[in-house]
């Protein structure tokens, strides 16, 4: 199976991109990780209301974050 190309480079424009970017990239990693869209539909229902799940996701996406951060040297605009 060829997957497509999405991920071009981490730059982007605004520091609103980047964290969208970071968002894209999270939920990417889910779905190549469990490729089955019904079983993801099955599964939100018991993360969607899950305080220490969402946290986790949430910690994921700041990971991304970060590394878009630094290709794009944010810290230092």
């Amino acid at each position: 199976m060829t997957q497509e190309i999405w991920l071009h480079n981490l730059q982007t424009k605004t520091p609103q991109e980047g964290f969208e970017l970071a968002i894209k990239l999270s939920r990417m990693g889910v779905k190549y990780t469990q490729p089955d869209i019904e079983v993801l539909k099955e599964l939100r229902s018991k993360y969607a209301n899950d305080a220490s799940r969402l946290t986790a996701a949430s910690q994921v996406v700041a990971l991304h974050f970060q590394t878009v951060s630094a290709a794009n040297n944010y810290w230092k605009k």
